[in-house]
C-alpha cells in the first residue's frame, strides 16, 4: 500500500468519526491518532454534548492516545484530523509532541497552519510538528459545508415559524 493510500485510509475513518459528531448535532471533524501505522485513538467533536469548550475531535484523541502509551508526549504519532486545527488544538500537539498532523479542510477563520499563522512550526516552540495539508480536502470540506448548510436552512425554518406565530 503506498503513503498516499494508507493517508486516505486514515482520514477516511475520521470522516467516519465525523459524521459521529454530526449525528450527535456537533460541527462535523474527526480525528485519529496512528501509532505505529496503527489506530491507538480516536476523537469527534463533543463540546456541545460534554459542555466543553475543550472537547475537541483532536483533543479527545490526544487524550486517549496519552492514556494508551501512558505518556503525555506522544513521539512517533500522525495526527489525521478532517480539518485544520484551532490554536488550542495546535499548541495540544506541540506540547504532546506529535510528529506530523495531516488535515483534510483548510479553516480559513480559525486555522493555525496555514490559514492564519504556521503555529506547528513556529519558530519560539520548542517542538516542531510536521504537517500536511488537503488530504481528502472535497470529502472533508463537503462534509463541513453541507452541516452548516443544513444549519442555515433549520435556522431559517426556525426564524419563520417565529414570525407566522406571533
Amino acid at each position: 500500500m503506498t503513503q498516499i493510500e494508507i493517508d486516505h485510509q486514515f482520514m477516511q475513518r475520521a470522516i467516519e468519526l465525523a459524521a459521529n459528531a454530526e449525528a450527535e448535532g456537533e460541527v462535523p471533524v474527526g480525528a485519529v491518532v496512528v501509532h505505529d501505522g496503527v489506530v491507538i485513538s480516536e476523537g469527534w467533536n463533543r463540546l456541545v454534548g460534554q459542555h466543553d469548550a475543550t472537547a475537541h475531535a483532536e483533543m479527545i484523541a490526544l487524550r486517549q492516545a496519552g492514556k494508551i502509551l501512558q505518556n503525555y508526549r506522544l513521539h512517533d504519532t500522525v495526527l489525521y484530523v478532517t480539518l485544520e486545527p484551532c490554536p488550542m488544538c495546535a499548541y495540544a500537539m506541540v506540547h504532546s509532541r506529535v510528529s506530523k498532523v495531516i488535515f483534510g479542510a483548510s479553516d480559513t477563520k480559525r486555522g493555525v497552519e496555514g490559514s492564519i499563522i504556521n503555529l506547528l512550526r513556529y519558530d519560539s516552540v520548542n517542538h516542531h510538528v510536521t504537517y500536511q495539508s488537503g488530504v481528502m480536502k472535497e470529502a472533508c470540506g463537503e462534509q463541513l459545508r453541507a452541516f452548516f448548510r443544513r444549519r442555515r436552512i433549520e435556522k431559517k425554518v426556525i426564524r419563520e415559524n417565529r414570525v407566522t406565530c406571533k
